[in-house]
């Protein structure tokens, strides 16, 4: 028999406990992700995941807004994060910091996402694109790495925080 558990019983750690801990060498770039409730959700998912920073590039809304909010359920205030002008200038101060530039795209010879194996030691800048155009070609271009999801259905897409969630998770997983 299985009894679900009661949030204090699950052990999460305080907001100035998450502060200070050890993140995941993983930071997302949302290259001008239009719903506030995707960045909610990527805020949320970032938590779950102890992400050492979020980018919210170009029309990337930032927080405080109730819409970010009330998907991120607070982890906005929890997870670092910062605004760039576009996602090109995000990537290329990442790169300056010794960040692995890795955009999320179906494109011309991308690693199938089951394929990829993190390196120990590095840090990777994960990009996420736009619910409707992706990432930018330009980004897409100066990017170390392009990871496919695969699919298997009618569509051609997995809505944005969908993919942040099983991208993170097979990366974790991966470093493990």
């Amino acid at each position: 028999m299985y009894r679900k558990l009661k949030n204090d019983e699950l052990g999460r750690m305080s907001r100035e406990a998450f502060r200070d801990a050890e993140k995941s060498p993983i930071a997302l770039v949302l290259d001008n992700v239009r719903s506030q409730h995707n960045i909610g959700s990527a805020f949320r998912t970032g938590d779950a995941f102890r992400i050492a920073r979020l980018c919210l590039c170009g029309i990337s809304s930032t927080p405080p807004t109730p819409e970010i909010h009330k998907a991120a359920l607070g982890a906005e205030f929890s997870v670092e994060w910062e605004h760039f002008d576009t996602a090109l200038e995000a990537v290329e101060k990442l790169r300056s910091e010794g960040w692995t530039i890795v955009s999320v795209e179906q494109a011309e010879g991308a690693v199938q996402l089951q394929d990829f194996r993190p390196e120990a030691g590095r840090r990777y800048a994960l990009v996420f694109g736009n619910e409707v155009r992706g990432v930018a070609q330009e980004v897409v271009d100066a990017s170390d790495i392009c990871l496919e999801i695969p699919q298997f259905g009618t569509k051609h897409s997995f809505n944005v925080s969908v993919s942040i969630g099983i991208v993170l998770w097979q990366i974790i997983v991966n470093r493990i």
